[in-house]
């Protein structure tokens, strides 16, 4: 029996049975019982390989596949439940868009930064760049992809400006250190990989980075820009 074959005999048997208990007892025929009159030693005779009626697997595999199976189950159960995005009906380009990037953006394999300028509740025009994974993890998103909810920029997001009142703020973000002293304007370094991004629309935005308009119906006007990192982890 190869290691491929092997393999699936155990993830057979650790499937079959919920504990190595139960597998050792499966092993073990009336016979045994009758003339050991022991449970205990009839366990250990079939675990050591002397006594069964099927494949010997030892405790260790039994509860490292075991173990494995379940880790990957869980995880399988965890990316379905956070996928918010997952089922809806999107119309809007914006959405889509935000769809598309949620699982890369969860599991760090891609850094959006989202522009919105759009009216507040007030009809007051606002803008700001928003730290999508971060808001990913201290949010519902639910609300904003079933369309109850407009995703808007906030005075705790990476910057925020009401264009009324004139109110100006920047926070940096555990993945962005925000720089607002730059002369030539706002500028974002990534954490992970210490890039630049540079959201001025005159400007590349930077390395490893990318500018996306999207054309949207809910917004006056929404950016989104992609940054892969190259660090390694």
């Amino acid at each position: 029996m190869d290691q491929d074959e092997g393999l699936m005999a155990v993830d057979n048997i650790v499937t079959q049975f919920n504990t190595y208990e139960d597998f050792l007892d499966s092993q073990i025929t009336t016979v045994d019982l009758y003339y050991l009159e022991d449970e205990s030693l009839a366990r250990q005779l079939v675990e050591l390989g002397y006594r069964g009626t099927g494949e010997i697997v030892k405790r260790r595999d039994f509860e490292a596949r075991k173990a494995a199976i379940e880790i990957a189950r869980l995880a399988e159960r965890t990316q379905k439940k956070t996928l918010t995005s997952s089922g809806k009906d999107l119309k809007d380009n914006f959405l889509k868009a935000l769809a598309a990037r949620e699982e890369d953006n969860r599991n760090g394999k891609v850094s959006s930064v989202i522009f919105i300028r759009d009216k507040n509740s007030h009809g007051q025009e606002i803008s700001g760049y928003i730290d999508y994974a971060h808001r990913l993890k201290t949010e519902d998103f639910e609300v904003y992809f079933t369309g109850k909810r407009k995703l808007l920029p906030k005075p705790t997001d990476l910057s925020f400006y009401n264009w009324e009142s004139h109110i100006a703020v920047c926070n940096s973000s555990p993945n962005y250190q925000v720089i607002a002293d730059n002369p030539e304007g706002l500028l974002f370094k990534y954490k992970r990989d210490r890039k630049i991004l540079n959201v001025d629309p005159k400007a590349p935005p930077g390395d490893n980075s990318t500018r996306i308009p999207i054309q949207t119906e809910l917004y006056i006007q929404a950016i989104i820009f992609d940054h892969i990192s190259r660090r390694k982890t």
